[in-house]
């Protein structure tokens, strides 16, 4: 459950399909336009998948539906790769070592 001031995240849909221009992708032109907005939420209490409105970082009044509470990045650089040490190993070499 999400209390008001709290950092959340929503969705809503900013265009229906059917709504969108023709000069777009035919691809593109197929799907809604869609948004995903973090802010503080501005109603008293929700759940996931209420409809509620957040006040963004920059002061932005937003309505959609809420997916998350205390969204963080979970985004990284990947797995470990063994070869990048060798290829540290090697850069080292020819910039500081070596012949010269």
């Amino acid at each position: 459950m999400a209390k008001k001031g709290d950092w959340v995240r929503i969705h809503s849909v900013v265009l229906k399909a059917e709504e969108r221009t023709a000069k777009l992708p035919e691809d593109t032109q197929k799907c809604d336009l869609q948004q995903w907005t973090k802010g503080t939420l501005l109603d008293e209490t929700a759940e996931i998948g209420d409809e509620v409105t957040v006040e963004t970082a920059v002061g932005r009044v937003v309505k959609g539906s809420l997916l998350e509470v205390g969204p963080y990045y979970t985004h990284s650089y990947g797995k470990f790769v063994p070869e990048i040490i060798e290829i540290d190993k090697q850069l080292r070499e020819i910039m500081f070592g070596g012949d010269n």
